[in-house]
């Protein structure tokens, strides 16, 4: 068993925002192909504290079967989410990732797994707002929500979007949107950052608005949005089934995202059917099409599908391996008796 701790996936990943977009993207079209195994992930709740949870997204992600292809990759990702911590100065998400020997079952790789999920997460969104991208030059984006999500989805807009120059911010809590500015100073310097003290001017700043909020239900007024904007709706829940069925909307998966009451199952709940999800992201990769209507606005809802951390833990392991990171431990498995 190799054991890959956070800091050295960090190693790995800082500076291939790409190759993690094109890990991400692959796994993507291979979805949409029929490629991969991704049972409903399952979520532990508690019965005293609502906003806490555990989830455990398994997943298998195959192959094209085509000259030079990778191996199939098997594990699972366990993540939690304590939004609590927060005030405690800790980390709102913790997560490790395990990857399966596709010849024998047996873990191979235990992987710090909060830093992958927050990449995929980012490359993801960072892959839509580039495959929806409008007739002109996108030189601004909103992020609502300044944490760790919204952090990385910048940096990652940043790898894709050359013309990208300002950024404005909202969140409830204006110290984290004041210590967000001063990260963006820090590390993105070349950015223009403001940070709106209402949640309607921020909506109406960019056509290009990342949404990455712990709410636990709907929320948010998505109407101070211009027309032709594209919402990375990250958190799933905080916009109304009204503007879900009024909007263009794509997903990674229609049955994995209309579950846990998120936006889009509400939606399906008061339709009675899922006919306002326009596509998914990985056919859109694999055909070439795009939904980004200049005259209305297009939600894109990722579940967050296992396969996605399965395909950015895949390419951490062989990165690793290649570089000598890591602790082997090779009795982590018992000995026959």
């Amino acid at each position: 068993m190799l054991i890959l701790t956070a800091g050295e996936v960090r190693q790995v990943l800082d500076g291939a925002e790409h190759e993690v977009v094109e890990a991400v993207g692959r796994a993507y079209r291979l979805h949409a192909a029929g490629r991969t195994a991704v049972p409903h992930s399952l979520f532990l709740r508690f019965p005293d504290s609502a906003r806490d949870r555990i989830i455990a997204l398994p997943a298998y992600l195959g192959t094209t079967g085509g000259p030079g292809d990778r191996e199939p990759v098997a594990g699972i990702k366990w993540i939690s989410s304590f939004p609590g911590n927060l005030a405690s100065g800790l980390e709102r998400a913790s997560a490790a990732v395990v990857l399966n020997s596709m010849r024998t079952g047996h873990p191979e790789v235990l992987l710090e797994g909060s830093v992958i999920s927050a990449r995929r997460t980012a490359a993801s969104a960072a892959l839509a707002a580039a495959t929806l991208a409008p007739a002109e030059p996108q030189t601004g984006v909103t992020l609502v929500g300044c944490g760790v999500i919204n952090f990385e989805v910048l940096t990652f807009l940043r790898a894709l979007l050359p013309d990208l120059a300002e950024v404005t911010l909202f969140d409830l809590d204006p110290a984290r949107a004041r210590a967000f500015a001063e990260r963006c100073a820090d590390r993105l310097p070349e950015l223009k950052t403001t940070t709106a003290e209402r949640i309607e001017d921020a909506l109406a700043a960019h056509r290009l608005v990342s949404l990455a909020t712990t709410a636990a239900a709907p929320h948010l007024d998505a109407s101070p949005c211009r027309p032709g904007t594209l919402l990375l709706h990250l958190s799933l829940r905080d916009l109304s089934p009204e503007t879900i069925l009024s909007s263009v909307n794509i997903v990674d998966d229609d049955d994995h995202v209309c579950r846990e009451a998120t936006s889009l199952h509400l939606a399906e709940q008061q339709a009675g059917h899922r006919d306002f999800i326009a596509d998914s992201i990985g056919a859109i990769l694999t055909g070439g099409r795009g939904h980004r209507d200049p005259g209305a606005l297009t939600v894109f809802s990722p579940f967050g599908l296992g396969v996605l951390d399965l395909a950015v833990a895949d390419l951490v392991h062989r990165k690793a391996r290649e570089q000598g990171l890591g602790t082997d431990v090779p009795d982590f498995l018992s000995p026959e008796a």
